[in-house]
């Protein structure tokens, strides 16, 4: 299968002596689902400002379809759709004007753009705010409008930095849809998220980035493999007295009704209630503490998240 992506011994170092990227591989391939996922300064954003030709290589090669990124720059562009996290929407121009405005970058003539806008606005909802300016809309429709933007002119890949930050779940769980759609339809997504599950529910693969390095790239199924424990958060019907000793178990308190209990893998839930039932322990709830790609997260990046 051709590749959407690759990344071949690319550094990056800033002017003032920061090497952001050191010597980093990475290969998507066409018509995946990719997560790209690191702490805040891992380098994330650099990678993304390489591919999409905002940011300098220093050194190393990066290509598109095939095609050096540094050679084909016109080529790149045209096959790449990025939602940048942050907004940079005019405020003033009514946003059926700056999806006509922004397919004209790529060549589409009015007519095509404008029946190009109608699709996309359909599917995300904000027809019926086409003719308002992105000052008037929340925060949501703003985020909508920037993935209608990224698709104009029907990209190969898209690349989405923090597409659901700030919106509801409901409006989190329709957008989730939408990229599976596209996704499904051949378009390569790559996507940086902080909302780990988020990674686990879409993604087929993931790469993390920490302190300008990939640590961890792989299939979402070999993670789940890898995760060989899981932790329990554990609230009891009686204060918690003792320590609580068991094959299989790790234990910690957290306070007089709240404790975390690790587990193998193969231990489920209720065999966990069972086993503090016999310890003489009353469980009145229990819930998972985090899910399995968030607990490799924690592991490989914890030096960077502790607060």
């Amino acid at each position: 299968m051709e590749n959407a992506l690759e990344i071949i011994k690319l550094n990056k170092i800033y002017r003032n002596n920061v090497q952001a990227l050191d010597n980093i591989n990475l290969t998507v391939k066409k018509g995946d689902l990719f997560a790209f996922l690191g702490p805040n300064g891992a380098g994330k954003s650099t990678v993304i400002g390489i591919i999409s030709s905002l940011v300098r290589i220093t050194s190393g090669r990066v290509n598109v379809l095939g095609k050096d990124i540094t050679k084909e720059a016109d080529y790149a562009k045209r096959n790449i759709g990025l939602v940048p996290q942050e907004y940079n929407l005019c405020q003033f121009i009514p946003i059926e004007e700056t999806m006509i405005n922004v397919a004209g970058y790529f060549g589409i003539d009015k007519k095509d753009a404008e029946k190009r806008t109608y699709t996309l606005f359909n599917q995300l909802g904000i027809w019926d705010k086409r003719k308002n300016t992105p000052r008037e809309l929340s925060g949501g429709m703003k985020r909508r409008l920037m993935i209608a933007r990224a698709l104009i002119h029907s990209p190969k890949i898209l690349i989405l930095d923090e597409p659901t930050a700030g919106v509801d779940t409901e409006l989190r769980l329709t957008m989730w849809d939408f990229f599976q759609e596209i996704n499904s339809q051949g378009v390569t997504i790559i996507l940086t998220t902080h909302y780990l599950e988020e990674a686990e529910r879409l993604c087929k693969n993931l790469a993390i980035i920490h302190k300008g390095n990939i640590i961890q790239n792989s299939t979402m199924d070999e993670v789940f493999d890898m995760k060989k424990k899981h932790t329990y958060i554990v609230k009891t019907a009686e204060d918690i007295h003792q320590e609580i000793k068991a094959n299989g178990l790790i234990f910690k308190k957290t306070d007089y009704k709240t404790c975390e209990i690790t587990v193998n893998d193969g231990i489920s839930v209720t065999d966990l209630i069972d086993k503090l039932k016999s310890l003489g322990i009353n469980v009145v709830n229990i819930i998972s503490k985090r899910n399995k790609l968030e607990e490799l997260f924690m592991d490989l990046t914890k030096e960077e998240i502790t607060i």
